[in-house]
């Protein structure tokens, strides 16, 4: 449907000299005009023709008048939404005109007409014929603009999995390979390990390690690629048994650094169990390893919030500057040079995952050399 186009009118009138008046009267550039002398010329051009923007139409007409038209025009599903407007003598009476209305009309005119009146009138339908045909034009077109955001969002998501199918496979025969070949140096170090300089004994202690943190990447990778997978379903979990489960798994790590871990009593929430001891030691886990040389002091406060539960892990570590708090949660960032601090730089990563997952959002409030704080939220609604 082209806006652009012409707006059509269809005159009736068994008078040819009084559609001819109607003509000169409404002459625009942007009016085309279909004419009928009969109700019943009338009705066979508008089965084959739907887009009028308004049918004026004379209410004294033999065989089948104004009315009568009118009314055949109203059954028609393609037809019925069409503007009728009646053109009669002066002398009809009232009850007429009521029945022009009850035939549906939606404004009844007496001749003679006056010119600027029915100009008036017919600029008015005819504007709301182009706006009401805009509108549809902008719905087709935002459902075919949704239909391929659709398409394109379903093509994405097959390529998401695709890609972390990849990866896993990819990071699972990695590993052997790689275990071999750390087997091998390590194998060679003990057996020959006496005559080897010390350049080769450097060299050989280089790819070692290089080993255990290829190994450690793709382990991560591992864990990265099942972030979101399905196979983790949701469940009713108890917070305070989640938190004793992380702080069992990393009791080795608070004890050789003398950690402290406080943290609220937290409900029951729905959530991978699984999934939250990763989240949590994740979080926890980073408390304690970035630090400077203070005592490492953890704090796990939780709060309910419209439709979400909010969790906060608090340290007093190194922080984090301004300007990184949103790259922390991209995968493979790392602020700092390998070696300084553990890791690889896919945990914050594997956290944001998790929580997207859950509905939920992370983000960091930090002071350079004063602490972070990591919050998170989890939907109630899962």
């Amino acid at each position: 449907m082209d806006t652009g186009q012409a707006i059509k009118i269809l005159l009736v009138d068994d008078r040819k000299e009084d559609i001819l008046s109607l003509e000169v009267v409404l002459a625009n550039a942007n009016y085309q005009f279909d004419k009928a002398t009969s109700g019943r010329e009338a009705l066979r051009i508008l089965l084959k023709e739907h887009e009028f923007a308004l049918i004026l139409i004379d209410v004294q007409m033999p065989l089948l008048d104004g009315f009568e038209t009118a009314q055949l025009i109203r059954e028609s599903e393609k037809l019925k939404h069409i503007p009728i407007i009646f053109l009669t003598a002066n002398n009809d009476r009232p009850n007429n005109i009521f029945k022009g209305y009850q035939a549906g009309a939606v404004d009844f005119m007496i001749k003679p007409l006056v010119p600027e009146i029915i100009r008036a009138k017919v600029a008015v339908f005819a504007e709301l014929y182009r706006k009401t045909n805009e509108l549809l034009i902008q719905k087709q077109n935002l459902l075919i603009v949704n239909k391929e955001l659709e398409h394109r969002s379903e093509e994405l998501a097959r390529s998401n999995k695709n890609l972390e199918k990849f990866a896993y496979v990819a990071s699972h025969d990695m590993q052997e390979p790689l275990r071999t070949i750390i087997s091998y140096i390590e194998l060679i170090q003990k057996k020959f390990g006496h005559s080897i300089d010390a350049d080769m004994e450097k060299y050989m202690e280089y790819v070692v390690g290089a080993g255990y943190r290829m190994r450690e990447l793709i382990t991560g990778l591992l864990e990265y690629s099942r972030a979101d997978s399905e196979e983790m379903p949701f469940q009713d979990v108890n917070g305070n048994d989640i938190l004793k489960a992380v702080l069992a798994n990393l009791h080795g790590s608070i004890e050789d650094n003398k950690a402290t871990v406080q943290y609220d009593a937290i409900p029951k929430i729905k959530a991978s169990y699984m999934q939250m001891v990763q989240l949590f030691q994740n979080l926890i886990s980073n408390g304690i390893k970035f630090t400077h040389d203070s005592v490492p002091e953890i704090k796990v406060s939780y709060k309910k919030i419209d439709g979400y539960h909010l969790f906060a892990i608090a340290d007093n570590g190194i922080g984090i500057e301004p300007e990184y708090k949103d790259k922390i949660f991209e995968i493979f960032k790392r602020l700092h040079p390998i070696g300084e601090y553990g890791g690889v730089g896919i945990g914050l990563a594997i956290c944001k995952k998790i929580i997207e997952r859950h509905k939920g959002k992370i983000w960091v409030e930090s002071i350079p050399n004063k602490g972070s704080t990591f919050c998170f939220t989890i939907s109630d609604q899962l």
